[in-house]
């Protein structure tokens, strides 16, 4: 992480999906960074009990509260857990562990969580802590998306749509947000050894891919905001396959077309986010 992490990030930082897997990885290595936290999911059990042990371990200030980022009342549920936190840090961690089947064969229903939890729920939380940001001119959102969003995909098509939208969104907000000094980063995972994906049977699968540790890709996304930018591949095999994949650095994409915008819509020109990395995919 940079020297200046707390100053930078802090005073809190709330993890959104952080009961178990990656989104429990960010959360230990934030407050071992010495950041309060506010942790957010469904189940009670184990955010108490991931409370209790970061409480133990680095001395912090831990809030945790129970609400499903899908809701209708999402923001009216987030808002007595923060009420007198800075939330200088956003991580929005959330996302379901698919199954694999064709579009109309799965209930209306399912796709239509998908895209409350990772296009609704990412738009409302970004957008509310985002504003408080810009203000104080210093601030990081990491988006957690997928390799999935590459591309399209049958059996998964409605999956793949909404981490798409996660990772463009990143994209277009790295470069808003980059011009008052507010770090943004899209982080796509690949295939990751969690709770949640071992419960799904997909690890047990003899597909030749490999599984990285959680606490790897939480560690690289945390060591890279700030850093590097729009986007960062944890992960060596899932960097060559996203060279393969997006030819173009997506710092030049996002520039181009930025610049596209500005020309269609006769709007200010946006200045380079600091955070341009190398010539690397991620």
């Amino acid at each position: 992480m940079r020297d200046d992490f707390v100053d930078r990030y802090g005073p809190w930082a709330l993890v959104a999906g952080a009961s178990e897997g990656i989104g429990a990885a960010f959360a230990n290595r934030i407050a071992a960074a010495g950041l309060n936290l506010i942790l957010v999911a469904r189940r009670p059990g184990p955010l108490e009990e991931l409370a209790t042990e970061l409480r133990a371990a680095h001395g912090v200030e831990v809030r945790w509260a129970t609400i499903d980022l899908t809701s209708p009342d999402l923001r009216a549920e987030l808002l007595p857990v923060t009420v007198g936190a800075d939330v200088g840090l956003l991580v929005y961690n959330a996302g379901a562990v698919h199954g694999a089947d064709l579009f109309v064969e799965r209930p209306l229903d399912d796709a239509l969580g998908l895209i409350d939890l990772n296009c609704r729920g990412v738009t409302l939380l970004t957008h509310h802590f985002a504003r408080a940001m810009v203000e104080r001119h210093r601030g990081g959102i990491i988006l957690m998306t997928s390799m999935s969003a590459v591309a399209g995909s049958g059996y998964t098509a409605v999956y793949n749509a909404t981490k798409a939208f996660d990772l463009v969104l990143a994209e277009g907000l790295w470069m808003e947000l980059g011009t008052s000094s507010v770090d943004v980063l899209a982080v796509p995972a690949g295939l990751t050894e969690t709770p949640a994906m071992r419960r799904s049977g997909i690890l047990d699968t003899d597909s030749g891919f490999v599984a990285m540790a959680a606490d790897d890709v939480a560690g690289e996304a945390l060591d890279a905001l700030g850093v590097v930018g729009p986007m960062l591949v944890p992960g060596t095999a899932n960097k060559e396959g996203a060279a393969f994949m997006w030819p173009v650095p997506r710092a030049q994409l996002v520039r181009a077309m930025t610049d596209g915008a500005t020309a269609l819509y006769d709007v200010p020109v946006l200045d380079d986010p600091a955070t341009v990395g190398p010539d690397d995919p991620g």
